[in-house]
């Protein structure tokens, strides 16, 4: 255990870490039963975890049904991408040139995108592609930018899942995202601002119009 977390703080880290990988969906339920014995803790740890990540727009607690994971709608989805847009746009417009751990890391996020994508493993491709999203925040170099867009990151995390076929939703990106690196490691931070400013914008309405059908249900 690292030094200063406490119990409840692990268990919300890998909660969390769930959510992102995409191993929890939306609609599930945490139980807290189960939690007790999966993590070996006492149910107030559990309590207090699982508050956590109420606060943190991971979860709801819906009446007679207990706590599950958060579906998220359109009102979200625009929060999340003015969100995106603040930091993600800032980070590229702030950046110094790209030092080559910072290439390095991209390009990792980049190339384990490109295997899950062979494997058809759609899910991962998600994950993977919001990991270069973090590195991109990452240039920002703040720590607490750091741990707030992993927790955006969560909840766009569950907006793909309401994708009914992710494997449209989740391949065009790739490109855009390597597009993106070159154009930062070139040094040419404008065009970098653009395509991501045009990313973000597709992004979002293909994620509204996933949306929109479930909508009238």
């Amino acid at each position: 255990m690292s030094s200063g977390l406490s119990l409840a703080d692990h268990i919300t880290l890998e909660l969390r870490a769930d959510i992102i990988g995409g191993r929890l969906l939306p609609g599930m339920a945490l139980v807290e039963n189960d939690l007790v014995s999966a993590y070996n803790a006492s149910r107030n740890t559990i309590r207090e975890a699982l508050h956590r990540l109420g606060q943190e727009g991971l979860t709801r607690y819906v009446r007679n049904k207990g706590v599950m994971v958060r579906r998220l709608g359109a009102d979200d989805v625009r929060d999340l991408f003015k969100v995106r847009r603040t930091l993600e746009l800032q980070a590229i417009s702030a950046s110094q040139p790209l030092r080559e751990y910072q290439s390095d890391r991209m390009l990792e996020a980049l190339e384990a995108t490109e295997l899950a994508r062979e494997r058809e493993d759609w899910r991962a491709v998600g994950t993977h592609s919001l990991a270069f999203h973090q590195h991109i925040v990452g240039l920002l170099r703040s720590p607490l930018f750091d741990e707030f867009f992993t927790n955006v990151v969560a909840q766009l995390r569950l907006v793909f899942c309401t994708a009914p076929d992710e494997s449209r939703f989740q391949a065009p990106w790739l490109a855009r995202d390597r597009q993106i690196h070159d154009l930062l490691a070139d040094g040419d931070k404008p065009a970098a601002g653009d395509a991501m400013s045009l990313y973000l914008d597709d992004s979002e309405q293909l994620l509204l119009q996933l949306l929109a059908p479930s909508s009238h249900h």
